[in-house]
């Protein structure tokens, strides 16, 4: 049947709803909903439908182009309640569009607009599941959002517990998201109650102009995804096309995630093994065919080696980013360091065709809480503040987490202190210097040897118009650059935001830097970066 032509703006949320008193006895798997659109240019969208209670199925379409667009809904076996055409009026809207993944340039993302992605992120993986719970999620959203965040990392399916002791005590209301329990799984239904506060929660999202990491499948070691003669193909893609049908028209929905640790596929033990790059790219290939706006697919990964090019090599486009994991040091001796995060980086990145972000590199310790987790131990403020200089100096977005709010606990009303050193860099990147011109520059120091973790890493413009220098330890940095500039050189201090003059000394042409002298209370050096911008 037709429908009547309705207007909705680009880069918008169209939903379109169909009914039938037809009894199914499975309303998920007895019938299938897609729907064409076809665009006034005519490129053509395949987008899946999903059932969502009450003999309601829905379809969401985001059109990317202005002008009258064509609609034909139709269902397999065929039901003519659940058959529909038409046309709809896309009116055109300043909006920069969903982020897309563009290798090579300023440092891998752009949203459609062509404006250049700053990502900083925080991981709060059972996000959906808080909210499910009571959380007042809405307004951890609103304050993320005012602090400039631009990305949280947040999972579809909620565990309760995560090994060694971490209990998700808050969690009052089941978020398991099929039928049935995790003893007796019910893979061809879903908890519509659960999926309805997943769309709460995305639409706020949408509206605070955040993005999502979306993590189809979360931990490899836990239950269905480390029992796969259970959770066998057919289940698989019964999931991942309700996820997809349900949330790929959302702007906020920046990455497809295949699986957290993709490594634990497909037997739950974290060990890397090509069968599950195997799997990553069939999967990738799979989403991007359903997945029809576009998002963006990556691979969070476990083991760091060997290096994602060679892993994907049998078929580089499958995977279009890595969010990628590397914690530094955390020993007590050497947690306050984060040292060897962009020595890794390089090996793991070496070559690699596709977009990057550093995802992970540890969780802030909140000392108030229970060591239900050793691995935390030592991710203090320091480790918070340079993992993520190491990070964005190897030109990557940067996501960070906490323990108030990662996983197990749900302390959603206070920041940690070391959030406030993430605003520092934010601020740093898109006020101070233009990094989506920069990338790394190591020929511009001149060094000695170093000790590992204390070697400083350069950023610069390919004109050297614009350079900048972290040292993680402090201490003194030559600096070869071109002889017939000048430069105004300024400290930016990583601690507080604030920028000082710099003086250098001159030998030899070469520019020489001593950072301003300080150490924290236990007597480790302050990190510092220098700033020189061409007069």
């Amino acid at each position: 049947m037709a429908n009547i032509c309705r207007t909705i703006s680009y880069r918008t949320v169209g939903e379109w709803a169909l009914q039938s008193d037809h009894l199914y006895e499975n309303h998920f798997t007895d019938v299938t909903v897609d729907a064409t659109f076809t665009s006034p240019t005519g490129r053509t969208f395949t987008i899946p439908g999903f059932y969502d209670s009450e003999n309601t199925w829905r379809v969401r379409f985001s059109a990317n182009e202005a002008g009258r667009w064509r609609y034909r809904i139709f269902s397999h076996p065929a039901n003519p309640d659940l058959t529909q055409e038409g046309t709809f009026e896309v009116t055109a809207a300043q909006k920069r569009g969903f982020l897309k993944a563009t290798p090579g340039r300023a440092w891998g993302f752009h949203y459609e607009s062509g404006e250049p992605a700053f990502l900083l992120g925080d991981t709060v993986y059972n996000l959906f599941g808080m909210a499910h719970c009571g959380g007042d999620v809405g307004s951890f959203l609103k304050r993320r959002a005012d602090q400039g965040f631009s990305i949280l990392r947040v999972r579809l399916q909620v565990s309760p517990f995560h090994p060694p002791n971490g209990y998700s005590d808050w969690q009052t209301r089941r978020t398991w998201p099929w039928g049935g329990s995790e003893q007796s799984p019910r893979f061809d239904l879903f908890n519509l109650d659960y999926f309805h506060t997943v769309d709460q929660v995305v639409r706020q999202v949408e509206q605070l102009g955040l993005g999502l990491e979306m993590i189809m499948e979360a931990w490899g070691f836990e239950f269905p995804f480390n029992s796969r003669n259970i959770f066998v193909p057919e289940w698989e893609e019964l999931w991942m096309r309700y996820l997809v049908a349900r949330y790929d028209a959302y702007n906020c929905v920046h990455f497809w995630t295949l699986m957290n640790e993709y490594e634990y596929y497909p037997d739950g033990n974290w060990h890397y093994n090509p069968v599950a790059d195997r799997w990553a790219m069939r999967i990738g290939r799979w989403v991007k065919r359903v997945a029809q706006h576009g998002h963006i697919v990556s691979v969070h990964n476990g083991p760091r080696e060997p290096a994602f090019a060679r892993r994907f090599a049998a078929d580089p486009e499958a995977i279009d980013a890595i969010m990628f994991q590397e914690w530094g040091t955390r020993d007590e001796e050497n947690g306050w360091l984060a040292a060897g995060i962009e020595e890794q980086i390089r090996r793991s990145l070496n070559d690699w065709h596709g977009s990057a972000v550093f995802a992970e590199y540890g969780y802030e310790r909140d000392p108030d809480l229970p060591l239900v987790f050793p691995a935390h131990e030592h991710c203090d403020t320091e480790h918070t503040r340079r993992g993520a200089w190491r990070g964005a100096f190897c030109a990557l977005g940067v996501i960070n987490g906490f323990e108030n709010s990662w996983g197990p606990f749900m302390i959603l009303d206070q920041d940690q202190p070391g959030l406030v050193y993430l605003l520092h860099l934010r601020r740093f990147f898109t006020e101070v210097v233009p990094f989506y011109q920069m990338l790394p520059a190591p020929e511009v120091i001149l060094l000695g040897e170093c000790a590992l973790g204390h070697r400083p890493l350069a950023l610069a413009t390919t004109s050297r118009e614009a350079v900048a220098v972290y040292l993680p330890v402090g201490g003194i940095v030559n600096l070869t650059l071109p002889g017939d500039r000048r430069y105004d050189a300024q400290w930016y201090n990583p601690r507080t935001g604030e920028l000082s003059p710099a003086t250098p000394s001159v030998e030899n042409e070469r520019l020489s830097f001593a950072t301003p002298p300080g150490q924290d209370e236990d007597k480790h050096p302050w990190d510092w970066v220098l700033t020189l911008f061409a007069r």
